[in-house]
């Protein structure tokens, strides 16, 4: 039986969170609310950037949940109702291509339709700037002391559709530019490289294969807004027929032969892989590797950026090739802020990425994209003839630093209790964790105890609910699980 569903009222106000705002369809995401949010987003984006592009254009795009097409046509409307010129996909794409698109037409910015990873009861609408990226904190506040709660769309006076465009052909040929294409597809043509894609019925579906100009192992292409009873969000526990598959190919793979298989969430914009023996692979792996790739096969440079829950080894790679290695909170948007304050500096940054599977990349536009990331470590394994974790091992080797990683999620009793955590981690935070000193703390973005090199405890409060996170990186799976189990029983003891 699944867990019971928290109904929210549509009472409350909408609020943009990391990277859009979300509600559940029918309680909170209805479509008035959606119009409302929507206006006001239209205005901000045409002050914002409107004297800079001269547009009046702002596109529309949409994902493959439920209701996704018509809660773009009311965007679209809403836009239209401000006196601008919505520009609606003419089907499902990534988020990325919006971006993309935002960007290289010349357009206000970008409203797409899309609740990312969250279950399917959910929806939600992203803000994409003129500049192909999430718009920062200060113009999503914006959007929210704009909206008219009383606003409704009037009935519309004609049937005309709204001018559409196709999103995926252009972006599929500027990513398209970015690799060795011609070499990955010899590769796979002549059975060096199997290539397994789980888009987890969101919007990469067909993507990979598209770029590549030949077919792939697809897995859950189709359209289903249940997600199968889950979510399109890439971890393990969605995973199980894409790692019985590897698991299957490992157990007769000819030699020669890497298999890499490739997990893309309901949007397009996070990433996962899995190896060619089934095992999992973090964004916390995949991130020290395209770094490594990108200097080392690519010739490219720059500044490495980082979230304050990224693994220990991302700038023990980068620090290899004499890297600038810059730290932010979570959150893609702070990345994205980061990487636009660099181009305008005309400082090059190489990647930026977070845990959960978001990276973005200097020479693109500053947003993270799952395709372009595969198509950077199809190209590794390519180019190497090796699989994934053999690039790790050699990683872990040249450093001297291998780890594990976790996070976990832990509902408090209250927001009272809540409140108690916070006012301990600010006047006497521990200075002994899990039996080890703590060498340094750091507060960008909640409470980091760093315990030594790969070893670090990250405490972090949902700002809405009371809902503690857990991050931990440590050296062994034991001290990983005695870390977080510390973590819980100081939590639960102390709130």
């Amino acid at each position: 039986m699944s867990a019971p569903v928290s109904i929210p009222s549509a009472s409350v106000p909408i609020q943009f969170g990391t990277d859009g705002w979300r509600g559940v369809i029918a309680a909170d995401f209805t479509c008035d609310r959606l119009a409302q949010a929507a206006k006001a987003a239209a205005q901000v984006l045409q002050q914002t950037y409107g004297p800079d592009t001269q547009s009046r254009t702002i596109l529309v795009g949409y994902d493959r949940r439920f209701f996704s097409e018509v809660f773009a046509q009311i965007t679209a409307a809403a836009i239209a109702a401000q006196g601008l010129e919505p520009l609606l996909a003419a089907t499902y794409a990534p988020t990325p291509a919006l971006s993309w698109a935002a960007h290289q037409r010349g357009a206000l910015g970008a409203l797409v339709i899309t609740a990312s990873h969250n279950p399917a009861y959910y929806s939600g609408l992203k803000i994409k700037g003129a500049f192909g990226g999430s718009v920062p904190p200060e113009i999503t506040q914006q959007v929210e002391a704009a909206i008219d709660p009383q606003f409704q769309l009037a009935p519309p006076a004609t049937t005309q559709p709204f001018p559409t465009f196709d999103p995926w052909e252009d972006y599929c040929q500027a990513l398209a530019t970015k690799v060795d294409i011609a070499a990955i597809r010899a590769a796979i043509a002549a059975g060096r490289l199997q290539v397994f894609a789980d888009v987890m019925h969101g919007a990469a579906a067909g993507g990979l294969a598209r770029i590549l100009g030949t077919e792939i192992h697809e897995l859950h292409g189709d359209r289903d807004p249940l997600f199968g009873g889950g979510a399109p969000e890439p971890l393990p526990r969605y995973l199980g027929t894409l790692l019985s598959q590897l698991r299957q190919w490992g157990a007769t793979a000819p030699q020669g032969s890497v298999a890499i298989g490739l997990v893309f969430d309901g949007d397009g914009d996070r990433i996962a892989a899995v190896n060619g023996r089934g095992e999992f692979l973090s964004p916390q792996i995949l991130i020290p590797l395209l770094i490594e790739h990108l200097v080392t096969r690519q010739q490219l440079t720059g500044e490495v950026i980082k979230t304050i829950s990224g693994s220990d080894l991302i700038p023990q790679v980068a620090q290899l090739h004499q890297l600038p290695v810059y730290e932010t909170p979570i959150g893609y948007k702070y990345i994205a802020d980061r990487m636009l304050a660099r181009a305008a500096q005309q400082q090059p940054v190489l990647l930026g990425g977070e845990e959960s599977g978001g990276i973005g990349y200097g020479t693109h536009v500053p947003e993270r994209d799952a395709l372009l990331s595969a198509l950077y470590l199809l190209e590794a394994c390519t180019q190497s003839g090796q699989d994934l974790s053999t690039l790790y091992d050699q990683l872990v080797t040249q450093t001297g630093l291998r780890s594990v990683y976790d996070r976990i999620d832990l509902p408090l009793a209250s927001l009272e209790a809540r409140a108690r955590l916070l006012a301990q981690l600010q006047t006497d935070p521990p200075q002994v964790v899990a039996g080890q000193p703590v060498r340094s703390i750091q507060a960008i973005d909640g409470y980091k105890f760093c315990l030594g090199d790969g070893y670090w405890l990250l405490i972090r409060f949902s700002g809405t609910e009371p809902l503690l996170r857990l991050y931990c990186e440590a050296p062994t799976p034991a001290q990983l699980e005695a870390t977080l189990a510390w973590a819980k029983e100081w939590a639960l003891t102390t709130g």
